[in-house]
C-alpha cells in the first residue's frame, strides 16, 4: 500500500472519530439544556413538599392531642410498647411522622414525574401504598388494643364480682385472644404473611382445641369437672330445694 493512501485513511478515520465525539457530545449537551429546565421545577417542588410535610406532621399531632387520641393510645398499652422499643414520643408522634412521610414522598414522585424519571416514580408510589396501608394497619392496632383490654379488664371485673377464681387469668386470655386477632387483621392490611399466616394461625388454634378436647375427654375429665365446679360452683344438696 502506497504511502499516501494510508495516509489518507488514518486522516478518514480520525475525522471519523472526530465527528461521532462531536456528534456525542452535542447531544448529551442536549439533554443537559432539556434536563435544566426540569430540575428548576422540581427543586422548588421539594423544597414545597418538605415544608408542607413538616405542616401536616405538626397539624396531624395537634389534632390527635386535641382529640385526647393520647388517652386512648395509653390505656391501649401502644405508648408503652413503643417507649420500651426506644422510640422518643408516643403513639402520636408516630402517627405524625407517618403522614410526615407520605406528603413527603407524594412530593418525590411528583418532582421525579417532571424530572422524566418514571422507574423511580414508581417505586417511591408503591412505598408511599404501603406507608398509607401501614397508618390504617396502625389504627387498627390501637382501637383493637384498646378493645381488647376493655373486655379482658370487664371479664376479670365480671368474675370478681360473680366470685368466680382465677378472674385475672381469664381476662387475659380473652384479651390475647382479641389481640391475635388484631395483629391478624393488621398485618392483613399490610399484605404480610397473607394466607400464610392466617392458616397458620388457624391450624394452631384447632390443634390446641383439639388437644384441650381430648385431654378433657380422655384423661382430664376429673380436672376439668373440678374447674368447672370452681368457676361456677354449684348448688350442694343441702341447699337445694326438696320437692
Amino acid at each position: 500500500m502506497e504511502p499516501s493512501s494510508t495516509a489518507a485513511h488514518l486522516e478518514a478515520a480520525s475525522k471519523q472519530n472526530i465527528d461521532v465525539l462531536v456528534d456525542a457530545t452535542r447531544e448529551f449537551l442536549h439533554q443537559i439544556a432539556a434536563f435544566l429546565p426540569r430540575l428548576a421545577f422540581a427543586l422548588p417542588v421539594i423544597v414545597f413538599g418538605w415544608l408542607m410535610a413538616k405542616l401536616v406532621r405538626f397539624l396531624v399531632e395537634k389534632a390527635l392531642r386535641a382529640v385526647n387520641f393520647g388517652v386512648l393510645t395509653e390505656r391501649a398499652g401502644t405508648d408503652h410498647f413503643l417507649q420500651q422499643g426506644g422510640l422518643r414520643g408516643d403513639t402520636t408522634t408516630l402517627f405524625g411522622l407517618l403522614a410526615y412521610w407520605i406528603v413527603l414522598l407524594a412530593t418525590f414522585i411528583a418532582a421525579f414525574n417532571g424530572l422524566g424519571l418514571d422507574y423511580l416514580a414508581g417505586l417511591l408510589q408503591s412505598a408511599e401504598l404501603f406507608a398509607l396501608k401501614l397508618l390504617v394497619a396502625m389504627l387498627i392496632v390501637v382501637v383493637g388494643s384498646y378493645f381488647a383490654r376493655f373486655v379482658g379488664e370487664a371479664i376479670s371485673t365480671y368474675c370478681i364480682d360473680a366470685q368466680i377464681p382465677d378472674a385475672d387469668i381469664l381476662g387475659k386470655i380473652a384479651r390475647y385472644l382479641i389481640m391475635t386477632f388484631v395483629i391478624m387483621i393488621a398485618l392483613s392490611q399490610i399484605e404480610v404473611g397473607g394466607d400464610i399466616v392466617q392458616r397458620t394461625f388457624l391450624i394452631i388454634l384447632a390443634g390446641l382445641v383439639l388437644a384441650l378436647a381430648l385431654a378433657f375427654g380422655i384423661g382430664g375429665k376429673d380436672w376439668a369437672a373440678a374447674m368447672l365446679e370452681r368457676w361456677w360452683p354449684q348448688q350442694s344438696h343441702k341447699d337445694r330445694p326438696k320437692n
